[in-house]
């Protein structure tokens, strides 16, 4: 898959244009994503016999899939806009949804291994009361996967409203941000997946909805808030 400079894509696109010997188009990588993730997620519930396991593995699979393609989708959009490179920096370059991932991931593990220490516990829910070494690995791997799209979500979000405040943008440039900012949103909401499996937890439910409800309300902000240039003049330059 041919990668647009340091800088202009999100780590998930590098990491996957930098696989030595391997040149996948986006298609292709998400298909071998899933193709891999779900198969593992599988064949370890059919050996351990982890029936919620497997339901709650697919979601999670499915999620952080479409959450892929979805990131893909948001960045050529960005890509194909007069934007900012400011924008684009602070968007790509900064790398900060990363930094808010390792801070969620380090929640849920927190959560699932020191506060849900009594009653219905999620890890016991779903891979039993002596949990399987290889099902609690693939379990924080796509756990991983899903906390990382969770974190560019939110950072897609916030830094739309940012570029929206701050700077102007032609007739063209506003349609297709608008489009951007939808799907961020959509990548928000695709996260309620996970809400079924999170009833009997009440502060991941909690946790959850909030997240949601805050992406939804800074893309939308930031869709509202996209102006159009104060003077033809005006360069849409950083």
């Amino acid at each position: 898959m041919t990668e647009p400079e340091y800088g202009e894509a999100w780590v998930y696109e590098g990491i996957v244009g930098a696989v030595p010997g391997l040149d996948l188009d986006a298609k292709t990588a998400l298909v071998l994503q899933f193709a891999v993730f779900e198969t593992a997620v599988l064949v370890l519930a059919w050996v351990y016999g982890l029936r919620w396991a497997a339901i709650a593995g697919t979601v999670a699979v499915v999620v952080a899939t479409a959450g892929s393609a979805l990131m893909v989708r948001i960045a050529r959009g960005i890509r194909r806009q007069r934007t900012p490179d400011a924008y684009r920096r602070l968007l790509f370059g900064s790398n900060v949804e990363v930094v808010l991932a390792v801070f969620s991931f380090i929640a849920l593990i927190t959560y699932l291994f020191i506060i849900d220490a009594g009653g219905e516990q999620l890890l016991e829910t779903l891979l039993g009361s002596e949990p399987p070494a290889l099902a609690v690995f693939l379990m924080l791997l796509v756990a991983w996967d899903v906390c990382y799209r969770i974190s560019t979500a939110w950072w897609a979000g916030v830094v739309a409203l940012w570029r929206s405040v701050r700077f102007r943008f032609d007739d063209d440039a506003r349609r297709g941000l608008r489009r951007v900012d939808a799907e961020t949103a959509a990548f928000g909401v695709l996260q309620l997946a996970f809400a079924p499996f999170l009833v009997g937890q009440p502060l991941l439910l909690a946790s959850l909805l909030a997240h949601v409800g805050a992406v939804v309300v800074v893309t939308t902000l930031a869709v509202v808030l996209l102006r159009p240039p104060a003077e033809k003049s005006i360069s849409q330059s950083d």
